[in-house]
Protein backbone atom coordinates (compact mmCIF):
# COMPACT_ATOMS: atom_id res chain seq x y z
CA UNK A 1 0.00 0.00 0.00
CA UNK A 2 1.14 3.56 -1.11
CA UNK A 3 1.54 5.38 2.22
CA UNK A 4 0.72 9.52 1.68
CA UNK A 5 3.84 11.83 1.61
CA UNK A 6 4.33 14.40 4.02
CA UNK A 7 3.13 17.89 3.00
CA UNK A 8 5.78 20.25 2.30
CA UNK A 9 4.67 23.21 4.55
CA UNK A 10 5.63 27.16 4.11
CA UNK A 11 5.33 30.20 6.17
CA UNK A 12 2.39 31.87 5.32
CA UNK A 13 0.52 28.83 4.49
CA UNK A 14 -0.62 25.85 1.42
CA UNK A 15 -1.14 29.01 -0.98
CA UNK A 16 2.44 30.01 -1.04
CA UNK A 17 3.20 26.68 -2.33
CA UNK A 18 2.21 28.27 -5.63
CA UNK A 19 4.77 31.06 -5.22
CA UNK A 20 7.96 29.43 -7.68
CA UNK A 21 4.60 29.73 -10.17
CA UNK A 22 4.27 33.23 -9.32
CA UNK A 23 7.79 34.21 -9.42
CA UNK A 24 8.04 32.48 -12.72
CA UNK A 25 5.33 34.16 -14.20
CA UNK A 26 6.59 37.88 -12.99
CA UNK A 27 9.91 37.21 -14.96
CA UNK A 28 8.67 35.66 -18.04
CA UNK A 29 6.24 39.18 -18.56
CA UNK A 30 9.29 40.92 -17.25
CA UNK A 31 11.14 39.29 -19.95
CA UNK A 32 8.78 39.39 -22.45
CA UNK A 33 8.23 43.21 -22.23
CA UNK A 34 10.88 45.10 -21.07
CA UNK A 35 14.11 42.53 -23.42
CA UNK A 36 11.54 41.91 -25.81
CA UNK A 37 11.81 38.32 -26.52
CA UNK A 38 10.78 34.86 -24.97
CA UNK A 39 13.23 31.95 -25.88
CA UNK A 40 13.65 28.03 -24.27
CA UNK A 41 17.42 29.33 -22.92
CA UNK A 42 16.16 32.78 -22.04
CA UNK A 43 13.28 31.03 -19.60
CA UNK A 44 15.95 29.33 -17.61
CA UNK A 45 16.81 31.91 -15.41
CA UNK A 46 13.01 32.28 -14.39
CA UNK A 47 12.76 28.69 -14.04
CA UNK A 48 15.77 28.49 -11.60
CA UNK A 49 14.77 31.94 -9.86
CA UNK A 50 11.61 30.18 -9.28
CA UNK A 51 12.99 27.86 -7.11
CA UNK A 52 15.31 29.90 -5.10
CA UNK A 53 12.77 32.46 -3.58
CA UNK A 54 10.19 29.98 -2.01
CA UNK A 55 13.34 28.07 -0.26
CA UNK A 56 13.49 30.61 2.37
CA UNK A 57 9.51 30.21 3.46
CA UNK A 58 9.93 27.36 3.46
CA UNK A 59 9.51 25.50 7.12
CA UNK A 60 11.60 22.10 6.16
CA UNK A 61 14.50 22.99 3.67
CA UNK A 62 15.54 19.69 3.41
CA UNK A 63 11.92 18.82 2.91
CA UNK A 64 11.73 21.40 0.02
CA UNK A 65 15.17 20.35 -1.33
CA UNK A 66 14.10 16.62 -1.56
CA UNK A 67 10.76 17.68 -3.34
CA UNK A 68 12.66 19.43 -5.72
CA UNK A 69 14.76 16.26 -6.85
CA UNK A 70 11.62 14.21 -7.10
CA UNK A 71 10.13 16.53 -9.35
CA UNK A 72 12.95 16.57 -11.39
CA UNK A 73 13.85 12.74 -11.23
CA UNK A 74 10.08 11.83 -11.51
CA UNK A 75 8.37 9.77 -14.34
CA UNK A 76 5.93 12.87 -15.61
CA UNK A 77 9.43 14.62 -16.23
CA UNK A 78 11.70 12.07 -17.82
CA UNK A 79 9.19 10.66 -20.49
CA UNK A 80 8.98 13.57 -22.28
CA UNK A 81 12.47 14.21 -21.95
CA UNK A 82 13.44 10.73 -23.45
CA UNK A 83 11.11 11.24 -26.27
CA UNK A 84 12.40 14.83 -27.00
CA UNK A 85 16.02 13.50 -27.42
CA UNK A 86 15.16 10.69 -30.02
CA UNK A 87 12.49 12.88 -31.53
CA UNK A 88 15.35 15.32 -31.87
CA UNK A 89 17.74 13.45 -33.35
CA UNK A 90 15.10 11.90 -35.79
CA UNK A 91 13.98 15.52 -36.87
CA UNK A 92 17.62 16.07 -37.42
CA UNK A 93 18.24 13.32 -39.83
CA UNK A 94 14.88 14.76 -41.77
CA UNK A 95 16.35 18.15 -41.85
CA UNK A 96 20.22 17.35 -42.76
CA UNK A 97 18.08 14.80 -45.87
CA UNK A 98 16.77 17.87 -47.82
CA UNK A 99 12.89 16.01 -47.31
CA UNK A 100 11.65 19.41 -46.75
CA UNK A 101 13.23 21.26 -50.17
CA UNK A 102 11.50 18.36 -51.55
CA UNK A 103 8.25 19.04 -50.20
CA UNK A 104 8.23 22.69 -51.12
CA UNK A 105 9.04 21.40 -54.57
CA UNK A 106 6.08 19.36 -54.43
CA UNK A 107 4.03 22.09 -53.49
CA UNK A 108 5.35 24.41 -56.20
CA UNK A 109 5.33 22.20 -58.74
CA UNK A 110 1.42 21.77 -58.45
CA UNK A 111 0.36 25.59 -57.61
CA UNK A 112 0.41 24.90 -53.67
CA UNK A 113 0.54 28.56 -51.90
CA UNK A 114 2.20 29.41 -48.90
CA UNK A 115 -1.24 30.01 -47.00
CA UNK A 116 -2.78 27.16 -48.34
CA UNK A 117 0.43 25.17 -47.56
CA UNK A 118 -0.34 26.58 -44.08
CA UNK A 119 -3.27 24.70 -44.10
CA UNK A 120 -1.86 21.80 -45.47
CA UNK A 121 0.34 21.75 -42.78
CA UNK A 122 -2.57 22.19 -40.36
CA UNK A 123 -4.61 18.78 -41.55
CA UNK A 124 -1.62 16.68 -42.26
CA UNK A 125 -0.17 17.15 -38.50
CA UNK A 126 -3.98 16.75 -37.04
CA UNK A 127 -4.10 13.27 -39.07
CA UNK A 128 -0.95 12.17 -38.23
CA UNK A 129 -1.66 12.98 -33.96
CA UNK A 130 -5.40 11.38 -34.51
CA UNK A 131 -3.79 8.08 -35.80
CA UNK A 132 -0.74 8.56 -33.99
CA UNK A 133 -2.35 9.42 -30.40
CA UNK A 134 1.39 11.68 -29.48
CA UNK A 135 1.36 15.48 -29.98
CA UNK A 136 4.70 15.36 -29.26
CA UNK A 137 6.26 13.53 -32.06
CA UNK A 138 3.39 15.28 -34.38
CA UNK A 139 5.51 18.21 -33.64
CA UNK A 140 8.82 16.78 -33.89
CA UNK A 141 7.82 15.52 -37.54
CA UNK A 142 5.95 18.51 -38.61
CA UNK A 143 8.90 21.07 -37.19
CA UNK A 144 11.72 18.79 -39.33
CA UNK A 145 9.59 18.31 -42.45
CA UNK A 146 6.65 21.05 -43.14
CA UNK A 147 8.03 23.89 -41.26
CA UNK A 148 11.40 24.33 -43.20
CA UNK A 149 9.30 23.54 -46.33
CA UNK A 150 7.05 26.23 -45.54
CA UNK A 151 9.16 28.49 -44.95
CA UNK A 152 10.73 28.22 -48.22
CA UNK A 153 7.57 28.72 -49.70
CA UNK A 154 7.45 32.00 -48.37
CA UNK A 155 4.80 31.57 -45.45
CA UNK A 156 4.88 33.17 -42.31
CA UNK A 157 6.95 31.08 -39.84
CA UNK A 158 5.06 31.94 -36.34
CA UNK A 159 2.09 30.68 -38.75
CA UNK A 160 3.35 27.16 -39.75
CA UNK A 161 4.71 26.27 -36.06
CA UNK A 162 0.76 27.44 -34.68
CA UNK A 163 -0.77 25.12 -37.48
CA UNK A 164 1.31 22.33 -36.77
CA UNK A 165 0.73 22.85 -32.74
CA UNK A 166 -2.97 23.21 -33.73
CA UNK A 167 -2.80 19.90 -35.26
CA UNK A 168 -1.26 18.03 -32.42
CA UNK A 169 -3.60 19.28 -29.87
CA UNK A 170 -6.58 18.59 -32.16
CA UNK A 171 -4.89 15.07 -32.18
CA UNK A 172 -4.28 14.90 -28.97
CA UNK A 173 -7.84 15.92 -27.92
CA UNK A 174 -9.60 13.22 -31.05
CA UNK A 175 -6.92 10.33 -30.64
CA UNK A 176 -8.70 6.76 -28.94
CA UNK A 177 -5.08 5.98 -27.74
CA UNK A 178 -4.25 9.77 -26.70
CA UNK A 179 -3.91 9.72 -23.02
CA UNK A 180 -6.01 12.66 -22.37
CA UNK A 181 -8.97 10.57 -23.65
CA UNK A 182 -8.07 7.50 -21.84
CA UNK A 183 -7.69 9.30 -18.32
CA UNK A 184 -11.23 11.62 -19.01
CA UNK A 185 -12.81 8.36 -19.81
CA UNK A 186 -11.94 6.05 -17.28
CA UNK A 187 -12.01 8.96 -14.66
CA UNK A 188 -15.38 9.25 -15.63
CA UNK A 189 -16.02 5.37 -15.94
CA UNK A 190 -17.39 5.71 -19.98
CA UNK A 191 -16.13 3.87 -22.27
CA UNK A 192 -13.11 5.25 -24.96
CA UNK A 193 -15.20 4.42 -28.41
CA UNK A 194 -18.71 6.52 -27.44
CA UNK A 195 -16.37 9.37 -25.47
CA UNK A 196 -14.76 9.98 -29.18
CA UNK A 197 -17.92 9.93 -31.07
CA UNK A 198 -19.60 12.28 -28.96
CA UNK A 199 -16.65 14.57 -29.27
CA UNK A 200 -16.89 15.03 -32.96
CA UNK A 201 -19.19 18.36 -32.75
CA UNK A 202 -16.79 19.84 -30.57
CA UNK A 203 -13.39 18.69 -33.12
CA UNK A 204 -14.99 19.30 -35.89
CA UNK A 205 -15.93 23.26 -35.28
CA UNK A 206 -13.24 23.93 -33.28
CA UNK A 207 -10.92 22.21 -36.93
CA UNK A 208 -12.93 24.52 -39.24
CA UNK A 209 -12.52 27.99 -36.95
CA UNK A 210 -8.68 27.16 -37.11
CA UNK A 211 -8.96 26.70 -41.14
CA UNK A 212 -10.28 29.81 -41.27
CA UNK A 213 -8.10 31.87 -39.29
CA UNK A 214 -5.19 30.27 -40.97
CA UNK A 215 -6.52 31.37 -44.14
CA UNK A 216 -7.33 35.28 -42.61
CA UNK A 217 -3.95 35.47 -40.86
CA UNK A 218 -2.08 34.09 -43.71
CA UNK A 219 -3.63 36.44 -45.93
CA UNK A 220 -2.70 39.84 -43.29
CA UNK A 221 0.70 38.95 -42.25
CA UNK A 222 3.04 37.76 -45.54
CA UNK A 223 1.35 34.89 -45.92
CA UNK A 224 0.98 35.84 -50.01
CA UNK A 225 -1.06 32.93 -50.83
CA UNK A 226 0.08 32.94 -54.28
CA UNK A 227 2.75 29.65 -55.65
CA UNK A 228 6.16 29.57 -55.92
CA UNK A 229 6.68 29.82 -59.93
CA UNK A 230 9.65 27.17 -59.30
CA UNK A 231 11.72 25.17 -56.46
CA UNK A 232 14.43 24.13 -57.27
CA UNK A 233 15.23 20.19 -55.74
CA UNK A 234 16.64 16.72 -55.55
CA UNK A 235 14.24 14.31 -56.38
CA UNK A 236 16.06 11.95 -54.28
CA UNK A 237 15.10 13.84 -51.25
CA UNK A 238 11.56 12.25 -51.72
CA UNK A 239 12.82 8.67 -50.72
CA UNK A 240 13.09 10.18 -47.21
CA UNK A 241 9.10 9.55 -46.95
CA UNK A 242 9.95 5.91 -46.75
CA UNK A 243 11.71 6.70 -43.07
CA UNK A 244 8.62 9.43 -42.43
CA UNK A 245 5.99 6.55 -43.11
CA UNK A 246 8.13 3.75 -41.36
CA UNK A 247 7.77 6.41 -38.31
CA UNK A 248 4.40 6.91 -38.44
CA UNK A 249 2.86 3.34 -38.98
CA UNK A 250 5.19 2.15 -36.25
CA UNK A 251 4.07 4.92 -33.84
CA UNK A 252 0.27 4.16 -34.83
CA UNK A 253 0.50 0.53 -33.96
CA UNK A 254 2.74 0.69 -31.17
CA UNK A 255 1.91 4.35 -29.43
CA UNK A 256 5.44 4.74 -28.32
CA UNK A 257 7.18 7.55 -29.66
CA UNK A 258 10.73 6.18 -28.70
CA UNK A 259 10.19 3.20 -30.63
CA UNK A 260 9.27 4.72 -33.79
CA UNK A 261 11.88 7.27 -33.76
CA UNK A 262 14.23 4.93 -33.15
CA UNK A 263 13.53 2.60 -36.04
CA UNK A 264 12.75 6.27 -37.94
CA UNK A 265 16.17 7.32 -37.55
CA UNK A 266 18.12 3.71 -38.17
CA UNK A 267 15.49 3.59 -41.59
CA UNK A 268 16.19 7.47 -42.10
CA UNK A 269 19.88 7.04 -41.99
CA UNK A 270 20.28 4.02 -44.01
CA UNK A 271 18.09 5.86 -47.15
CA UNK A 272 19.93 9.12 -46.45
CA UNK A 273 22.89 7.35 -46.81
CA UNK A 274 21.93 4.90 -49.76
CA UNK A 275 20.19 7.41 -51.99
CA UNK A 276 23.71 10.13 -51.33
CA UNK A 277 21.86 12.78 -49.82
CA UNK A 278 24.25 12.98 -46.98
CA UNK A 279 27.63 10.90 -45.94
CA UNK A 280 27.97 8.39 -43.84
CA UNK A 281 30.77 10.48 -41.99
CA UNK A 282 28.28 13.23 -41.36
CA UNK A 283 26.28 11.05 -38.92
CA UNK A 284 28.93 11.47 -36.30
CA UNK A 285 31.72 13.96 -37.56
CA UNK A 286 34.50 15.54 -36.71
CA UNK A 287 34.78 19.24 -37.89
CA UNK A 288 38.11 20.12 -38.47
CA UNK A 289 36.80 23.77 -39.32
CA UNK A 290 35.92 24.71 -36.10
CA UNK A 291 38.49 25.33 -33.29
CA UNK A 292 37.51 23.44 -29.88
CA UNK A 293 38.24 25.01 -26.46
CA UNK A 294 39.92 21.34 -24.79
CA UNK A 295 43.48 21.58 -24.87
CA UNK A 296 45.68 18.08 -23.92
CA UNK A 297 49.47 18.75 -22.77
CA UNK A 298 49.14 22.41 -23.29
CA UNK A 299 48.35 21.84 -26.94
CA UNK A 300 44.92 23.35 -28.60
CA UNK A 301 43.05 20.79 -30.81
CA UNK A 302 41.61 22.03 -33.78
CA UNK A 303 38.73 19.42 -34.10
CA UNK A 304 35.24 19.34 -32.48
CA UNK A 305 32.24 16.76 -32.66
CA UNK A 306 29.61 17.42 -34.94
CA UNK A 307 27.28 15.63 -37.30
CA UNK A 308 23.41 14.63 -37.34
CA UNK A 309 23.60 12.30 -34.33
CA UNK A 310 25.69 15.44 -32.08
CA UNK A 311 23.67 18.35 -33.46
CA UNK A 312 20.08 16.82 -32.80
CA UNK A 313 20.95 15.81 -29.18
CA UNK A 314 22.59 18.86 -28.50
CA UNK A 315 19.38 20.69 -30.14
CA UNK A 316 17.33 19.75 -27.35
CA UNK A 317 19.65 20.29 -24.58
CA UNK A 318 17.86 24.07 -23.65
CA UNK A 319 14.22 22.17 -23.38
CA UNK A 320 15.59 19.34 -21.07
CA UNK A 321 16.60 21.46 -18.90
CA UNK A 322 13.93 24.21 -18.84
CA UNK A 323 11.70 21.10 -18.51
CA UNK A 324 13.45 19.83 -15.52
CA UNK A 325 13.51 22.45 -13.51
CA UNK A 326 9.55 22.84 -14.30
CA UNK A 327 8.89 19.58 -12.52
CA UNK A 328 11.02 20.82 -9.57
CA UNK A 329 7.89 23.82 -9.17
CA UNK A 330 5.30 21.62 -9.96
CA UNK A 331 6.22 19.05 -7.46
CA UNK A 332 6.23 21.88 -4.93
CA UNK A 333 2.58 22.75 -5.94
CA UNK A 334 1.52 19.10 -5.02
CA UNK A 335 3.11 18.51 -2.27
CA UNK A 336 2.36 21.75 -1.00
CA UNK A 337 -0.98 21.08 -1.61
CA UNK A 338 -1.46 24.20 -3.31
CA UNK A 339 -3.58 22.04 -6.06
CA UNK A 340 -5.89 20.50 -3.80
CA UNK A 341 -6.72 24.31 -2.53
CA UNK A 342 -7.40 25.78 -5.71
CA UNK A 343 -9.57 22.67 -6.69
CA UNK A 344 -11.99 23.21 -3.38
CA UNK A 345 -11.88 26.94 -3.75
CA UNK A 346 -13.15 26.58 -7.74
CA UNK A 347 -15.59 23.95 -6.25
CA UNK A 348 -17.80 26.04 -4.01
CA UNK A 349 -18.83 28.49 -7.01
CA UNK A 350 -20.64 25.40 -9.20
CA UNK A 351 -24.27 25.29 -8.39
CA UNK A 352 -26.15 25.20 -11.58
CA UNK A 353 -25.36 22.73 -15.12
CA UNK A 354 -23.92 25.97 -16.30
CA UNK A 355 -21.67 26.60 -13.45
CA UNK A 356 -20.52 23.12 -13.09
CA UNK A 357 -19.08 23.17 -16.29
CA UNK A 358 -17.38 26.63 -15.95
CA UNK A 359 -15.82 25.51 -12.97
CA UNK A 360 -14.70 22.07 -13.98
CA UNK A 361 -13.37 24.37 -16.98
CA UNK A 362 -11.37 26.32 -15.27
CA UNK A 363 -10.56 23.88 -12.68
CA UNK A 364 -8.96 21.62 -16.03
CA UNK A 365 -7.67 24.90 -17.88
CA UNK A 366 -5.59 26.62 -14.43
CA UNK A 367 -4.21 23.28 -13.70
CA UNK A 368 -2.72 22.07 -16.77
CA UNK A 369 -1.30 25.64 -17.74
CA UNK A 370 0.68 25.73 -14.41
CA UNK A 371 1.52 22.30 -15.09
CA UNK A 372 2.41 22.31 -18.46
CA UNK A 373 0.87 18.98 -18.76
CA UNK A 374 -2.98 18.24 -19.50
CA UNK A 375 -3.42 13.99 -18.47
CA UNK A 376 -2.26 14.86 -14.97
CA UNK A 377 -4.46 17.32 -14.73
CA UNK A 378 -7.38 15.40 -16.03
CA UNK A 379 -6.65 13.00 -12.96
CA UNK A 380 -6.30 15.22 -10.29
CA UNK A 381 -9.62 16.95 -11.28
CA UNK A 382 -11.85 13.54 -12.52
CA UNK A 383 -12.74 11.51 -10.55
CA UNK A 384 -12.34 13.73 -7.17
CA UNK A 385 -14.04 16.21 -8.08
CA UNK A 386 -15.54 16.43 -11.47
CA UNK A 387 -17.19 13.08 -11.30
CA UNK A 388 -19.38 14.07 -7.98
CA UNK A 389 -19.88 17.61 -9.21
CA UNK A 390 -21.52 16.52 -12.70
CA UNK A 391 -23.53 13.73 -11.08
CA UNK A 392 -25.37 16.53 -8.83
CA UNK A 393 -26.18 18.25 -11.43
CA UNK A 394 -27.46 15.37 -13.72
CA UNK A 395 -24.91 15.90 -15.95
CA UNK A 396 -24.04 12.95 -18.38
CA UNK A 397 -20.74 11.36 -17.53
CA UNK A 398 -20.01 11.81 -21.71
CA UNK A 399 -20.57 15.60 -21.58
CA UNK A 400 -17.59 15.92 -18.42
CA UNK A 401 -15.30 13.53 -20.02
CA UNK A 402 -15.71 15.58 -23.12
CA UNK A 403 -15.39 19.10 -21.57
CA UNK A 404 -12.39 18.05 -19.36
CA UNK A 405 -10.62 16.61 -22.26
CA UNK A 406 -11.72 19.60 -24.68
CA UNK A 407 -10.16 22.30 -22.02
CA UNK A 408 -6.98 20.20 -21.26
CA UNK A 409 -5.89 20.87 -24.90
CA UNK A 410 -6.51 24.41 -25.27
CA UNK A 411 -4.70 26.83 -23.27
CA UNK A 412 -1.79 24.25 -22.09
CA UNK A 413 -0.97 24.69 -25.60
CA UNK A 414 -0.23 27.83 -25.99
CA UNK A 415 1.10 29.23 -22.87
CA UNK A 416 5.12 29.89 -23.38
CA UNK A 417 6.37 27.78 -20.11
CA UNK A 418 4.54 24.93 -21.64
CA UNK A 419 6.50 21.78 -22.98
CA UNK A 420 4.73 21.68 -26.30
CA UNK A 421 6.02 25.49 -26.90
CA UNK A 422 9.46 25.21 -25.89
CA UNK A 423 9.43 22.04 -27.61
CA UNK A 424 8.35 23.78 -30.57
CA UNK A 425 10.67 26.78 -30.16
CA UNK A 426 13.82 24.21 -29.77
CA UNK A 427 13.35 22.43 -33.78
CA UNK A 428 12.92 26.38 -34.76
CA UNK A 429 16.03 27.64 -32.97
CA UNK A 430 18.77 26.64 -35.77
CA UNK A 431 16.20 26.72 -38.38
CA UNK A 432 16.75 29.77 -41.42
CA UNK A 433 13.46 31.07 -39.17
CA UNK A 434 13.89 30.78 -35.66
CA UNK A 435 11.02 31.73 -33.36
CA UNK A 436 9.99 33.28 -29.87
CA UNK A 437 7.10 32.48 -27.99
CA UNK A 438 5.23 35.40 -28.21
CA UNK A 439 5.39 35.09 -32.36
CA UNK A 440 3.62 31.60 -31.88
CA UNK A 441 0.92 32.15 -29.00
CA UNK A 442 -1.28 33.78 -30.78
CA UNK A 443 -0.84 31.37 -33.83
CA UNK A 444 -2.47 28.17 -32.07
CA UNK A 445 -5.89 28.65 -33.41
CA UNK A 446 -7.26 25.22 -32.72
CA UNK A 447 -6.94 26.11 -29.31
CA UNK A 448 -8.83 29.11 -29.12
CA UNK A 449 -10.78 27.64 -31.29
CA UNK A 450 -12.14 25.00 -28.89
CA UNK A 451 -11.78 27.62 -25.91
CA UNK A 452 -15.12 28.99 -28.17
CA UNK A 453 -16.90 25.92 -29.42
CA UNK A 454 -16.85 24.88 -25.14
CA UNK A 455 -18.18 28.01 -23.75
CA UNK A 456 -21.02 28.47 -26.62
CA UNK A 457 -21.95 24.79 -25.80
CA UNK A 458 -21.71 25.29 -22.01
CA UNK A 459 -24.34 28.52 -22.46
CA UNK A 460 -26.35 26.32 -24.75
CA UNK A 461 -25.84 23.13 -22.88
CA UNK A 462 -25.12 20.73 -25.35
CA UNK A 463 -23.94 17.56 -24.48
CA UNK A 464 -25.38 17.38 -21.61
CA UNK A 465 -27.52 13.96 -22.26
CA UNK A 466 -24.61 12.05 -24.18
CA UNK A 467 -24.48 8.54 -24.04
CA UNK A 468 -27.50 8.16 -21.64
CA UNK A 469 -29.24 5.67 -24.13
CA UNK A 470 -25.91 3.86 -24.79
CA UNK A 471 -25.33 4.07 -20.61
CA UNK A 472 -28.85 2.51 -20.22
CA UNK A 473 -29.16 -0.23 -23.05
CA UNK A 474 -25.06 -1.18 -21.09
CA UNK A 475 -27.01 -1.51 -18.12
CA UNK A 476 -30.19 -3.60 -19.21
CA UNK A 477 -27.34 -6.05 -21.01
CA UNK A 478 -25.52 -6.36 -17.63
CA UNK A 479 -28.31 -7.16 -15.39
CA UNK A 480 -29.38 -9.57 -17.93
CA UNK A 481 -26.16 -10.97 -17.90
CA UNK A 482 -25.87 -11.43 -14.59
CA UNK A 483 -29.05 -13.15 -14.40
CA UNK A 484 -28.17 -15.74 -16.82
CA UNK A 485 -25.31 -16.36 -14.68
Amino acid sequence: METKKRKLEFYGGTWVSFLPFIVFLILIVTTTFVWGSISDGALWVPAFAALLIPFFLAKDKYHYASTIIEGIASKEAVIPIVCWIFAGVFSRVLRMSGLADGVAGIAASVGVGSTLFAVITFLASALLATASGTGFGTIAAGMGVLYPAGVALGANPALLAGAIISGAAFGDNLAPVSDTTICSATSQGVDVPGVVRSRLKYAIPAGLITIICIFVYGAFTGGEGGAVAHYDYDPKTLLMFIPVIVTIVIAVKTGDIIIATTIGTVVGIAVGVGAGLFDFIQIDAVDPQVPAVIAVHGEGLDRTVDGILYTGLNSMIQVCILALLLFGSINIMRQGEGDVMLLKSLGKIAKTPFSTELTISLMIIVLSGLMGLNAPAILAVGASFAKPMGEKQGISPYRIANLMDAQSNTLVYTLPWTPAIIYTLGFAADSTAPLNATAVMPCVFYCYGMLLVMLVTMILGIGRNDGRKNRQMTGKESVQEEAAE
